[in-house]
């Protein structure tokens, strides 16, 4: 996060300034459909073998009178993915295999890759959000100069970050172990998530 975003962030969590609160989030919140994509191994981005990469496009309103970054990171923190920040998209291939992550899109654009060398470009704007199962590939490919993205992450699962081929196969193992969310970070307990990451696949860690 760089230290503008960092003192920008710390300034409005104390002061509530631009920073919506829990009823107004709900009403900045669109339903859209999900948008799924699924992705082979390509020896080194394993991917996740049930899961797909699910994407909403335009899901966020994001009024001027609040932060756009703001807005993001309180409709995630409702629906109890945290540990959020504020930044772009790293510009070469990485991917998690200890946790999920979600991506929103708070200001301009980019294109990104998901998948690896056999994924997917999308093209990503303010308003879109994308939520990784762990083990998805993402590298940022282009981006407009004010792009600015919310990460944000469940309440289970260990944070780091895979670029080597050296930790592909050791991740095939720990994709499995990063359980199903209890909640869509967009849409809450009743979200398309969790019809697209079906639970019979794998346990929701209690």
């Amino acid at each position: 996060m760089s230290i503008l975003q960092s003192m920008k962030k710390a300034a409005e969590q104390v002061t509530g300034i631009a920073r919506p609160g829990r009823r107004e989030i709900a009403d900045l919140v669109r339903r859209r459909k999900s948008n799924e994509f699924r992705f082979n191994d390509d020896g080194l981005v394993p991917n996740h073998p049930f899961w797909p990469l699910v994407v909403y496009r335009g899901a966020v309103k994001l009024p001027e009178e609040f932060d756009p970054a703001a807005v993001v990171e309180e409709l995630f923190n409702a629906n109890g993915w945290g540990n959020s920040w504020r930044n772009g998209i790293y510009d070469y291939v990485h991917y998690h295999s200890q946790i999920h992550e979600v991506l929103g899109v708070a200001q301009g654009a980019a294109k990104v890759q998901f998948g690896g060398r056999k994924g997917r470009t999308l093209s990503l704007k303010a308003g879109d959000v994308a939520v990784l199962p762990a083990g998805t590939g993402h590298q940022c490919l282009s981006a407009s100069g004010d792009f600015l993205v919310v990460g944000a992450y469940p309440p289970f699962g260990t944070y780091d970050e895979c670029t080597k081929a050296e930790q592909h196969d050791g991740a095939l193992t720990t994709i499995l172990k990063v359980g199903r969310p209890r909640k869509d970070p967009a849409y809450g307990s009743k979200g398309p998530l969790l019809v697209a990451w079906e639970k019979a696949a794998l346990p929701t860690p209690r």
